[in-house]
């Protein structure tokens, strides 16, 4: 639902009833993942989109049937793609979709208001959804906040809130939106339920670790991705925010010290670029021992075989050295800093989605897969 979040935070201030339609499963290949929206107020107006186009009509006629109707509050529809009828209701491309349709009226849900107050605001929240319990439960949501994992709203039973609170409290730390199962068990609450957790979190962090001409191409390309940007050195006369106009930050400071410094997470990017060992050893044996989604260094092959023998020779582990992305980027035969730069954050892409980074022609599956 965050896709669409600036017109849901303006209906839910004007107290405005609509009519949420959100995709909860997606199964084989489709164009939007779990978690995308569409939504359709008592005027007709429609935001947002469910399939890239494919099944819009549909999804926008159950919208509206169900805020006229008034009864059932929550519809569910499966959409997919049929050999006899490829050009009619469904998805060409060859997945299939549930779609969750319910009626929401801000005027009684007052916690979704909160928490689009604070998604607008850019801070950190999550929206857990019921896609799949009991009945009078299915499509009712509870929010949480990023401060201290605080909870509004309920789902009728407080060690049920308690436990999707801790649950969309960890999905809302690691900055996915995905679906988890809570209950079952006498000692946690009193039946089983699934939900979809939309997470607002701030963006993923690129560290960028020398002031070098790669890295204005390579900041400029994480900034383009959704990243926030830094760009560290130890050199104050080549680390300036002239040098580095796409970068969010720039820092002089020796490169350790300031990842010592540095908040970071499992969507952290750590990219070195120094070429230099001085630098190098002391940085790359600190980000190696921590939580980061992505360590990876420059330099030619013969540079990382002696900047191994030298991380060996500072204690670090041996198995941690699989973490190191080492020559950085992909195989894209780059020269070029920009052509750098594209293979770096493809490389930084396909980490995260736990994919190949080979051609999609040279393999066979889904192209869209869930995310992980």
């Amino acid at each position: 639902m965050l896709n669409i979040k600036d017109a849901l935070h303006s209906w839910c201030r004007e107290a405005r009833p609509f009519a949420l339609a959100t995709v909860v499963q997606v199964s084989g290949s489709a164009p939007l993942p779990a978690g995308t929206s569409l939504a359709v107020d008592t005027e007709g107006n429609v935001v947002g989109s469910v399939s890239g186009g494919c099944v819009e009509s549909a999804v926008y006629e159950l919208c509206r049937r169900t805020l006229e109707a008034g009864e059932p509050p929550v519809v569910r529809a499966w959409f997919g793609y049929s050999d006899e009828d490829a050009f009619a209701v469904g998805l060409t491309c060859g997945g299939e979709l549930e779609v969750l349709v319910r009626r929401v009226d801000p005027a009684v849900e007052e916690h979704l208001t909160t928490a689009l107050d604070e998604v607008v605001s850019d801070r950190p929240v999550a929206v857990a959804q019921v896609v799949d319990g009991p009945e009078e439960l299915l499509g009712r949501t509870l929010s949480v906040s990023g401060d201290g994992g605080a909870y509004d709203g309920s789902l009728g039973d407080e060690r049920q809130d308690r436990a999707v609170a801790a649950q969309a409290h960890a999905l809302l730390r690691a900055g996915r939106t995905a679906r988890v199962e809570v209950g079952g068990d006498a000692g946690t609450c009193p039946g089983k339920l699934t939900l979809l957790v939309h997470t607002h979190a701030p963006p993923p962090r690129m560290l960028i670790f020398g002031a070098v001409d790669f890295a204005a191409a390579l900041s400029r390309a994480g900034r383009f991705l959704g990243h926030r940007v830094t760009v560290c050195d130890a050199r104050p006369v080549f680390t300036t925010p002239t040098r580095f106009p796409h970068a969010h930050e720039v820092i002089t400071d020796w490169p350790h010290r300031h990842l010592a410094a540095t908040e970071v997470d499992t969507r952290t990017a750590v990219c070195v670029l120094t070429h230099d060992a001085r630098f190098d050893i002391p940085l790359l044996r600190l980000a190696l021992g921590l939580p980061v989604g992505y360590v990876g260094a420059m330099g030619s092959r013969r540079t990382h075989a002696r900047r191994l023998e030298l991380l060996r020779e500072a204690g670090v582990p041996e198995d941690r050295f699989a973490r190191l992305h080492s020559p950085i980027g992909l195989d894209l035969g780059a020269r070029t800093p920009e052509e750098t730069a594209v293979s770096i954050v493809a490389e930084i892409i396909a980490r995260t989605h736990h994919a190949t980074g080979l051609p999609l022609s040279h393999s066979s599956g889904p192209i869209h897969r869930p995310v992980p």
